[in-house]
């Protein structure tokens, strides 16, 4: 059965044993002229093949020559299209379940060097801060210019507890090493919290879970909160570098009544699909922020531009990835599978997001949380001599409880806002936009 995967990354070497009869019919498909074409260049195939195996320098076995001229041809189209044999297939199905081996990075390859799509949370590569956009350079001091992706990934994959150097290049700064020690990687694709009454949910990956595990977290706050009401819901779409495709849909219909979702496009008119949202939002129509950066791709932005399209959320952060393209995996028996770029897809508006990405509404850089002095009178009561209020002093009013009426509550602010999102600037921002809307639906209800 063939799956859909909007995931950025390559995940190993590929394998896959060609017959030309094979060759012959995928080709043989327009004018005998073309035909002819296809047979010239496929005997210019088989007479280099012949020359190598009787010439080289050392004997190479059919396997090895055959695997490095498919992969060359995959590799050739775009960065996301490759083989995989029995092994790599198997870890890929291990993976998409949410549980592989490695260092809990997802990469791409760009002008010959590895670049980090993101880290995975809590994983070596996310404790050791390896970062969105850096570039590695060298593996075990071995100079990664002149691999394919699939040679590096599968060079950064070993045994639990074993260790690799990694050479990195971010920014403009001088090239460091990193030393990371393997683990197997089990990843929960969702995680939750309450900020009050302001839920948060952070999808790390679009594995198997990710629908599951948001339905769960929505269900964990209804049922926290009580009688009192959800002011709000921040989606953390933050470095999540894709997975399933109909992960992506399924998440985007929690959060809408109708519409379409997404649109997906291949070279035939009846290759063209389309995914409508046909539940209801989860959580009522409750203000959403979703947050998004430049290590969010693919599925993520399927989510993101879908909530956006329908004004279904504000999005905050900053530029995402820019993958706009649909990965098939084609199963071949014994030899593995191969993932083939299929089609582009498209957000409800119609828009292509490939190479483009999506802008946020609220561009929110990345920025540490830091308290600044205090003036030396912080407030018109410490200065000396200063007139007393005449008024009684307000109830505070923060929560928003059953029926939109206000509740008192403690409010989060300063040190303890700052603990509360461990020092995250873009959360924080987004938990105050959130406050600020319940607090005016607050006023203009009463």
């Amino acid at each position: 059965m063939m799956r859909h995967f909007m995931m950025a990354t390559a995940v190993a070497a590929a394998l896959l044993l060609a017959n030309d009869s094979g060759l012959a019919q995928t080709s043989d498909t327009g004018s005998a002229g073309q035909s002819t074409d296809t047979y010239r260049a496929l005997s210019l195939f088989g007479d280099v093949f012949s020359k190598i195996k009787e010439d080289y320098v050392e004997p190479v076995s059919n396997e090895k020559l055959i695997e490095a001229a498919i992969n060359g041809m995959l590799s050739s189209l775009d960065p996301h299209s490759g083989y995989m044999n029995a092994k790599a297939f198997q870890d890929m199905q291990i993976q998409t379940r949410g549980e592989f081996g490695g260092l809990g990075i997802e990469v791409t390859m760009e002008n010959g060097l590895v670049k980090v799509v993101s880290p995975i949370d809590d994983t070596p590569a996310a404790k050791a801060g390896i970062k969105p956009g850096d570039l590695i350079i060298a593996l075990d001091g071995e100079q990664v210019m002149g691999m394919t992706l699939e040679d590096a990934v599968e060079k950064m994959r070993g045994p639990v507890n074993s260790t690799i150097k990694l050479t990195i290049q971010r920014d403009k700064q001088k090239p460091f090493e990193v030393t990371l020690k393997r683990a197997v990687i089990k990843i929960q694709a969702v995680r939750s919290h309450l900020y009050d009454n302001v839920g948060y949910v952070r999808i790390s990956s679009f594995s198997e879970q990710a629908d599951e595990g948001v339905k769960a977290a929505i269900a964990k706050f209804k049922k926290d909160l009580g009688n009192r009401k959800l002011a709000g819901l921040i989606l953390d779409l933050r470095n999540n570098p894709g997975g399933l495709l109909d992960q992506a849909v399924a998440v985007s219909d929690d959060f809408l009544d109708r519409g379409e979702i997404v649109s997906t496009r291949g070279r035939h008119a009846d290759d063209i699909q389309r995914f409508n949202a046909h539940g209801h939002d989860l959580v009522a129509g409750v203000p959403m922020v979703v947050l998004i950066n430049g290590g969010s791709a693919s599925a993520s932005e399927i989510v993101a531009g879908a909530l956006q399209d329908h004004h279904r959320a504000v999005l905050m952060g900053t530029r995402s990835f820019g993958k706009g393209s649909v990965q098939t995996i084609i199963p071949l028996g014994t030899h593995g599978a191969m993932r083939l770029t299929t089609a582009r897809y498209y957000t409800p508006s119609g828009r292509s997001i490939q190479a483009r990405g999506i802008e946020p509404d609220i561009v929110v850089p990345e920025a540490k949380i830091e308290k600044v002095a205090e003036p030396e009178f912080r407030t018109e009561s410490e200065l000396k001599g200063a007139l007393p209020n005449d008024t009684p002093a307000p109830k505070p009013q923060s929560a928003v409880g059953p029926n939109g009426k206000a509740e008192p509550a403690e409010p989060v602010e300063g040190e303890d806002l700052d603990k509360a999102v461990d020092g995250d600037y873009q959360l924080a921002r987004a938990l105050d936009l959130l406050r600020g809307m319940a607090l005016f639906q607050q006023k203009v209800a009463n």
